[in-house]
């Protein structure tokens, strides 16, 4: 989990507190307020997602060419 997955749950987490006091005051503003903040959230936390998944691709594509490299490296060997 990265930053922006934490800040973004964090985020809908207050939002969300803030809709449900908007809504149990009949606080228009604070319940706007709060939906606002959900939906940040929410934008954050898929973003970390979308990095989060990057980063495992690239780990993915990275050792999938060490290994590669340690095929090619065995098959010189072998022929030597």
């Amino acid at each position: 989990m990265n930053k922006d997955e934490i800040k973004g749950k964090v985020n809908d987490v207050v939002g969300k507190a803030k809709r449900k006091v908007g809504e149990a005051t009949d606080d228009m503003e604070m319940q706007d307020e709060g939906l606002g903040q959900q939906a940040k959230g929410k934008i954050q936390n898929a973003w970390g997602n979308v990095k989060e998944g990057a980063k495992d691709l690239k780990d993915d594509v990275e050792r999938d060419m060490e290994r590669h490299e340690d095929r090619e490296n065995v098959k010189k060997d072998r022929a030597a």
